[in-house]
């Protein structure tokens, strides 16, 4: 036998194992990449959110108690926009540092700030304490809360759609979306007993136990997402060239695509709308139970649980805008049945609608927004364009519970302002959409090259 000969067959073995583990790898990566932005986008919007639940029950009560109650709400409501304020500022930082080093740093990061800044809120005293200062704190770590959640989504958006098969990236990018579904639900069944409490001891010390449990599913997001590997897309793309300034190249060369993600993004008003306005409305004008729109709450998130990923997998079918649009269109025409079943005070129609809206609906456009604006851009700048795009069409979304609060009229039909408000916001997003480029068939490398 010869040297050569013998060489290729001790080659031969160790060449078919690095085949089979590249094989392993490429088969587990795509679920573990879902299964860890699914995971850290529950820890994450768990944070955002109980600051929205509180900001609709007991904020206005114990920050702002030297105005009346209508202004207090307002200003309660004001703060939780705040956090998208400095959401445009973090999409700029953190999609620098994505596109430029990679997205695990990015994802790390977000947890760690989210966690840090929620637990804070916990400690924070209150305007009988400490006066103006505990509504000034309160407000820079709802800033902080911003900058962490505009990097967070865009991070696991771009992660999980550049390991995913080609043929159902929609499917395994919507885990990112079924995460924060389950965050709204971890917030809403930990504040359900919190809010049963007496209404002292909810304003006295109720309210921060979900603050501080902050830090537990913190822990786990870090946990689970320590081994996750960078995108092979974004390693290709290190290898070939690195884009010294992302930002530069998106505002270039994907202004239009940059548009289409602001405008399409003003979806969002539909769900700040129904998981913070209509809860304040119902239970501060409408008197219905506090306990009666957080089951409502929790339920549509368990039904959407189950209608993201499916929506998602219809678009991998059928294609993204149809399926966008359609959730849209469908939530323009559902909230006027549903604030009017508030209005009303009728639980049995506020279940249904409510389930109709956030559960089934809403959730076709919200299952498939990560993979219709991640396939708009390239790898280069695909997480500044997907964080810059959604953080500055979702800031209306962040102040829709203010201008619903300030526009909502007394009387029985006082709340049709809100829905024609949310209409047109839902229209807006379902143009934009029609009008992007249709994307489920296109290779990875062509994305956003066109």
């Amino acid at each position: 036998m010869s040297i050569s000969t013998a060489t290729q067959q001790v080659k031969a073995p160790a060449a078919a194992a690095a085949q089979k583990t590249a094989l392993h790898t490429a088969t587990r990566s795509p679920r573990k990449a879902a299964l860890a932005s699914w995971i850290g986008s529950a820890v994450e919007y768990y944070d955002f959110f109980i600051y929205g639940t509180a900001a609709a029950l007991v904020f206005g009560k114990i920050f702002f108690p030297s105005v009346d109650p209508i202004a207090g709400t307002v200003a309660a409501f004001a703060t939780f926009g705040v956090g998208y304020v400095t959401r445009p500022i973090g999409a700029v930082l953190l999609g620098h540092i994505g596109d430029r080093y990679g997205r695990k740093k990015v994802l790390t990061f977000t947890l760690l700030l989210m966690g840090i800044s929620t637990f804070l809120v916990g400690l924070l005293p209150t305007y009988g304490q400490v006066g103006i200062s505990a509504p000034v704190m309160l407000v820079v770590l709802r800033m902080l809360q911003g900058v962490s959640a505009a990097g967070e989504q865009a991070g696991a958006n771009s992660m999980t759609l550049e390991h995913a098969p080609p043929h159902r990236r929609a499917f395994f990018t919507s885990f990112t979306l079924s995460g924060t579904q389950a965050g709204l639900i971890l917030a809403t069944l930990v504040f359900l007993p919190i809010s049963a409490l007496p209404e002292e001891q909810l304003l006295s010390w109720g309210w921060r136990v979900p603050f501080f449990l902050s830090a537990i599913v913190v822990l786990v997001g870090i946990w689970v997402r320590r081994t996750l590997p960078e995108t092979p897309a974004f390693e290709q793309e290190k290898s070939h060239k690195q884009t010294r300034l992302p930002l530069a190249v998106l505002l270039r060369e994907h202004k239009k695509s940059l548009a289409r993600v602001i405008f399409a993004a003003q979806i969002s008003v539909v769900s700040t709308i129904f998981s913070v306005f209509t809860l304040s409305y119902a239970v501060n004008t409408m008197h219905v139970a506090r306990a009666t729109m957080l089951t409502v709450l929790i339920l549509a998130n368990v039904v959407a649980l189950a209608a993201i990923p499916a929506f998602a997998a219809l678009s991998d079918r059928i294609g993204r805008k149809p399926v966008f649009i359609f959730g849209a269109l469908g939530s323009a025409c559902l909230i006027w049945p549903y604030l009017w079943c508030i209005s009303q005070a009728n639980i049995p129609l506020i279940f249904v609608f409510g389930l109709l809206l956030s559960g089934v609906v809403y959730s076709a456009a919200n299952g498939v927004w990560p993979s219709l604006y991640g396939e708009m851009f390239d790898t280069r700048v695909r997480l500044s364009g997907m964080a810059i795009g959604t953080q500055i069409g979702f800031a209306l979304g962040g102040f829709a519970p203010t201008i619903s609060a300030a526009i909502l009229k007394p009387g029985a039909d006082g709340w049709m302002p809100v829905a024609v408000f949310v209409s047109v916001t839902a229209l807006i997003a379902a143009i934009s959409a029609a009008t992007a480029r249709e994307t489920y068939r296109t290779p990875m490398q062509e994305l956003g090259r066109a």
